[in-house]
């Protein structure tokens, strides 16, 4: 294979070229395994259908077939409540020598919802019994305080076709878990999420959900992170019907739905997990101390093994098909691409961080092959399926074409954001903030490649950390949050500067935009799941969407800003034509939008020049200091702002604007 194969990243980045060599390897290993794949099974696609045979299915005459990967075993057999768990009822055949197993059983042997599990004989005689790798459902039983597969079935029909072009103006994520989705202190539904999420989803403007936590996991604390059952949407906030109409819901909204898919890791849980499932280290995973990722204390995938590619690649296209997700989140990226998982790793930059032997080969090529599939669904069903990395590293190439020598994802998370103003918050008064280094944080982006800005996600709302309107207002959202009461100096502060922290991040932070469900709103609480250190307790593990909804708490004005702020066109070109540490104002022209901030916390200034590049006539399109978004309502909306030809700041006119401290505006162009 020549450079040619490359060429696209190289044109784009000439810096790479010392590296061609490793760029080519990946793309011969990539290639190696689709030929390898598509050979023996006839295309990605069909070799991603597997879940449509893989595990226990009911067939169109109404027998059922269970076909199973289990290698190092003697006996294989199929228990549950319909032949009492007797193990010698309903044995299964060894198909080949590679571990398939399989058996045919009449119609009416096994009712749906029934309980069942998988029976296997080690080679030295003693039978294990595991939940089905493949199983649709599992739900948590609270005597022996474990989950128990379930034979699940449905017939549900989508009535809303996927939303074409949800993301034409910028990507919008709302990134969302369905279980904290209620101001109880409970584990809110499925059904709740529909009925009342869903809609507010909506009215804000998001064209994009991400849903966390939908895998099933058995430890609820995990995040979701700790996946046991990777083909079971989780049982604890409904039935796979429920989850199928809420997406089912939001595509008939225009919105499209993301799945936070964790293939970087698997809960070590034996049980209710893949962990030994057929009595060694191995099966799916690497055996010995490499298939242990020490500081998550779980299992790491062998993406080199034949059988784990086809369980990955199955379980992205059966949510694809069968849930209709538009896309996926892909967690733990960083941990997949480098051997030492970038733990106490500070990457600075260097290409050689990319490219020596720290490099995971095998697990980035796997990425290759998961978007390969996207890519082959996307042209075959004429959709738009969406990816997106959460990684740290910057890694070259991570957001490029295959085709052109890139790993496939459409964006990155842009996470060096909310540490940025987490940072600023926690340890700089207002005076000190640097409006330079704040810009450069949010524009310092590899050249080519997408990001999705944040001022903070679900990792900021953690116990042990605040969110952003916590970091500002604490303990007195609390007490001062009601317009019954004095707007006191915290306060004030506070919700001018989320505004502010919001709409620069939204404006100069990427080619898309994500918020953490309730933070738009300035959440007044931090997020803490039930374990044995809160006595497991709910009552920080849920979001007051009420709070919105009480005409007489400031929440309303941030929601209003945000909803606002959402409806701009940041799609177009930048250009950042004014940082002014001393005024602490700052401009920057995004398409025919003129953003101005004054981050001052004393001076208001009149009859500021600014300069644009296009002349003729502005109006304000978004005002910050409006009385409707919680502002002092110091500027005139209906005024319009003319330009004179006299250039200004490297830009070809200049025009006037009164800014209030601690507001920002924006401009559009007219005519």
């Amino acid at each position: 294979m020549s450079k040619e194969s490359i060429k696209g990243v190289l044109d784009l980045d000439p810096w790479l070229e010392p590296f061609s060599h490793q760029l080519i390897n990946r793309q011969v290993e990539f290639n190696h395994w689709y030929d390898k794949l598509t050979h023996a099974e006839g295309s990605l696609i069909e070799f991603s259908n597997s879940y449509k045979t893989y595990g226990l299915h009911s067939l169109p005459d109404g027998s059922y077939k269970i076909v199973q990967y289990i290698p190092d075993v003697d006996a294989v057999s199929l228990v549950g409540e319909f032949n009492n768990w007797d193990k010698e009822v309903h044995q299964l055949k060894k198909v080949n020598n590679f571990g398939l197993w399989e058996l045919t059983l009449p119609p009416k042997t096994i009712p749906l919802d029934a309980k069942y599990k998988i029976a296997m004989k080690k080679p030295d005689g003693e039978w294990i019994y595991r939940l089905d790798p493949w199983v649709h459902r599992a739900t948590y039983n609270k005597d022996n305080k474990q989950y128990e597969g379930r034979f699940w079935e449905d017939d549900y029909q989508f009535k809303n076709q996927r939303p074409k072009n949800a993301a034409q103006h910028g990507i919008k994520i709302y990134e969302a878990h369905v279980g904290i989705s209620t101001p109880e202190p409970t584990i809110g539904s499925y059904k709740n999420f529909t009925e009342n999420i869903l809609p507010i989803i909506h009215d804000l403007g998001y064209n994009t959900i991400q849903l966390m936590a939908v895998m099933e996991h058995a430890y609820y604390a995990s995040f979701g992170y700790q996946v046991t059952s990777f083909f079971a949407s989780s049982s604890r906030y409904g039935t796979p019907d429920e989850l199928k109409h809420l997406i089912d819901t939001a595509h008939g909204m225009g919105i499209q739905v993301l799945l936070d898919v964790v293939h970087s890791h698997s809960s070590k849980n034996v049980e209710d997990g893949l962990n030994m499932f057929n009595g060694t280290d191995h099966y799916l995973f690497h055996g010995g101390g490499r298939g242990n990722h020490d500081l998550w204390d779980s299992r790491l995938f062998n993406y080199t093994n034949y059988e784990t590619l086809r369980f990955l690649l199955s379980n992205l296209k059966y949510y694809i098909d069968v849930f209709q997700f538009d896309g996926f989140r892909f967690d733990g990226v960083t941990s997949m691409l480098y051997k030492h998982h970038g733990l106490s790793y500070g990457f600075s930059g260097n290409y050689n961080e990319y490219f020596g032997d720290g490099v995971d080969n095998e697990a980035l090529v796997y990425l290759m092959l998961a978007h390969q599939l996207m890519t082959d669904i996307s042209q075959k069903e004429h959709i738009t399926l969406t990816s997106i990395a959460e990684d740290v590293s910057g890694m070259p190439t991570l957001c490029r074409p295959i085709s052109e020598g890139g790993i496939g994802f459409d964006y990155r998370l842009s996470m060096a954001i909310p540490d940025m103003w987490i940072k600023i918050l926690k340890h700089l008064q207002d005076e000190q903030w640097d409006l330079g280094n704040i810009v450069h944080t949010l524009t310092n982006r590899r050249y080519g490649e997408k990001v999705i800005g944040y001022a903070e996600s679900h990792d900021q709302a953690l116990v042990g950390d605040k969110t952003v309107a916590f970091w500002l207002m604490d303990k007195e959202m609390y007490t001062n949050m009601s317009v019954l009461t004095e707007l006191t100096p915290i306060i004030d502060r506070g919700l001018a500067l989320h505004k502010l922290i919001r709409l620069i991040t939204f404006g100069l932070g990427g080619d898309g935009y994500l918020t953490f469900e309730g933070n738009e709103f300035g959440h007044p609480e931090w997020l803490d799941f039930p374990r044995e250190g809160n006595n497991q307790s709910y009552h920080y593990a849920r979001r007051q969407f009420n709070l919105i909804k009480d005409p007489l708490l400031r929440y309303k004005f941030l929601y209003a800003f945000d909803k606002a702020m959402l409806k701009l066109d940041v799609t177009g070109a930048e250009y950042t034509s004014l940082k002014h540490e001393g005024d602490k104002v700052l401009v920057f022209e995004k398409g025919d939008l003129v953003f101005i901030f004054n981050f001052n916390p004393t001076q208001s200034f009149v009859d500021y020049k600014i300069g644009v590049e296009h002349g003729g006539t502005y109006k304000l399109v978004l005002n910050s200091d409006a009385e409707e978004f919680g502002g002092h309502g110091r500027l005139d909306e209906s005024q319009q702002y003319f330009t004179s030809p006299e250039a200004w700041n490297n830009r070809q006119n200049s025009l006037k604007v009164y800014i209030p401290t601690r507001t920002a505006i924006v401009l559009q162009l007219t005519k």
